[in-house]
């Protein structure tokens, strides 16, 4: 296994899917343009939907991405747990490619394998696969064209493995590629009583839409099978850099050493320099995107994300704002990927600055009326 960064995996990941005709797309806002039932942009598909619906063309077959995400509020909520667990995130990075109508269940297995085993290097017996519990087909691909032994292909016969956009519209069998962190660690493989234990952990999740649900729940098949996938930079990236927490990877590091150095914080284990660390990414990522925080909708969300991350800095001792320093560091880790960050710097930082100072009067006046 190489040891790369996190920018050079994201990197490496598009340049193989432009080597296999990719297009490479950017990202799209975290705002979702074309879906007004989504809080925020939270898969890599999001921005290619009407594409799959076939209600878009565009000009070409084949894309690849790195989507920014983020889950916090709506369906998607993993707020409570971030930077209490080690994959936990409000914000993320998707890698995705994305099939429309072109290739299907075979390629996406082939150039995923490739991408893993070829061109990051990981050890082949470290990797097992799970597939929908019917579906032949990539039971197939990966026994024949893959030589994974049976016993490495797991079948799941439950939603997990099959994915849909919605109650209905397109739809279809997973196929997830999980990596085997070691038996030191507690857990067991996909489908047994363990499977919540950190021990396998699921990188790549392969989805093969094939349906269009009807409202009466039948399937009926796509017109243009297609494919969209994807992997969290976050994960492979602990992966490749031999840790096993995301929180542990350089991008990370980095933002952990600027929290605790604005908050003086003086145990670098603390729990609270992770929430912190993960907020400064959703919150500036947010404000750049146009949110702003208020009390409704997206910029309640934020507004609440903000709080929570001055919260977590005042129980480890920062005196007065400090949130709103870690922008630099943020440009510092992400700027080259997300040049907007670095253009909207001063934007970012006003923000954040005026909401943490009006929260820290509300405080405040809080603890006045208490004390009277």
């Amino acid at each position: 296994m190489q040891h790369m960064t996190t920018a050079q995996i994201r990197q490496q990941f598009l340049d193989f899917f432009a080597s296999k005709q990719h297009q490479v797309v950017p990202s799209s806002s975290l705002i979702p343009g074309n879906d007004a039932t989504l809080l925020f942009n939270n898969a890599g598909m999001v921005q290619f939907k009407d594409v799959f619906l076939g209600a878009e063309s565009r000009p070409y077959t084949r894309a690849t991405s790195s989507q920014r995400c983020v889950r916090a509020g709506g369906k998607h909520n993993d707020l409570e747990n971030v930077g209490y667990t080690a994959r936990h995130h409000t914000f993320f990075e998707m890698l995705g490619n994305f099939s429309f109508g072109d290739y299907f269940k075979q390629d996406a297995i082939k150039f995923a394998w490739q991408f893993l085993t070829e061109e990051v290097k990981l050890p082949k017996e470290k990797l097992l696969v799970t597939i929908y519990h019917d579906d032949e087909e990539a039971f197939n691909y990966w026994s024949n064209d893959i030589g994974l032994p049976a016993d490495r292909i797991i079948r799941i016969a439950t939603a997990d493995n099959f994915w849909s956009m919605g109650d209905t519209g397109p739809c279809g069998p997973c196929s997830e590629i999980f990596y085997d962190h070691g038996e030191h660690i507690w857990g067991g493989p996909p489908g047994s009583p363990e499977e919540d234990g950190d021990r396998f952990i699921e990188i790549w999740n392969l989805v093969f839409m094939q349906y269009n649900r009807q409202n009466d729940g039948t399937m009926l098949p796509l017109p243009k099978q297609s494919v969209d996938t994807g992997m969290g930079l976050e994960r492979i990236a602990a992966i490749l850099q031999g840790v096993h927490s995301n929180y542990e990877i350089d991008l990370f590091k980095g933002l952990i050493a600027a929290a605790a150095s604005v908050t003086n914080a003086q145990d670098m284990d603390d729990k609270s320099l992770r929430v912190v660390a993960d907020h400064i990414r959703s919150c500036a990522f947010l404000i750049s995107d146009g949110v702003m925080p208020s009390n409704e909708g997206r910029g309640y969300v934020l507004r609440r994300i903000i709080r929570r991350a001055v919260r977590h800095g005042n129980k480890l001792g920062a005196q007065g704002a400090f949130f709103y320093k870690l922008v630099a560091a943020l440009i510092e880790q992400m700027g080259q990927a997300y040049p907007e960050l670095a253009k909207q710097q001063e934007i970012i930082e006003k923000v954040l600055r005026i909401e943490e100072e009006q929260f820290g009067k509300t405080l405040e006046r809080g603890f006045a009326i208490l004390e009277e």
